[in-house]
């Protein structure tokens, strides 16, 4: 398995695995609007995308977002998307991107990485095997209607 950093040459690659996230969050696929949203976030670099590779196929990503402590004056990511597909599960992907995304915020002495998941997220037991412990800081949310 080979993990990289997401360049605009991955770009149909990773649409296809992002659609694939977000049909698994109950949305209706898109892989237009996903290429467009997509390509901003890699010509912005406002976010981190690391891919994961099998055999040279794309078979998960995650993406990274830059938030900031005020209280501890260090930057740190939300790792606010994880995916794998279906078909390469519990073969070690989603420990390797999550692996990834740890050792780049240790690489910037970040104060840390965040993940933003679903309350009933099956993958919780992966997070807590790796080290993440639920945290109260964040518990509310005001949502633009």
């Amino acid at each position: 398995m080979v993990i990289t950093r997401a360049k605009l040459k991955d770009l149909d690659r990773l649409v296809n695995l992002f659609d694939g996230y977000r049909t698994f969050y109950r949305q209706e696929s898109n892989p237009a609007a996903a290429k467009r949203f997509l390509t901003q976030r890699l010509v912005q670099g406002d976010s981190v995308i690391y891919m994961a590779y099998i055999n040279e196929q794309a078979v998960g990503f995650t993406q990274l977002y830059p938030l900031f402590s005020s209280v501890s004056m260090k930057a740190m990511y939300i790792l606010n998307d994880l995916y794998v597909d279906a078909n390469c599960r519990n073969q070690g992907v989603g420990e390797a991107l999550i692996n990834r995304a740890k050792s780049l915020c240790q690489t910037e002495n970040n104060k840390g990485l965040a993940i933003q998941t679903a309350f009933n997220n099956r993958a919780q037991y992966l997070y807590e095997r790796l080290g993440f412990v639920k945290d109260n800081d964040l518990q509310f949310f005001w949502k633009n209607t």
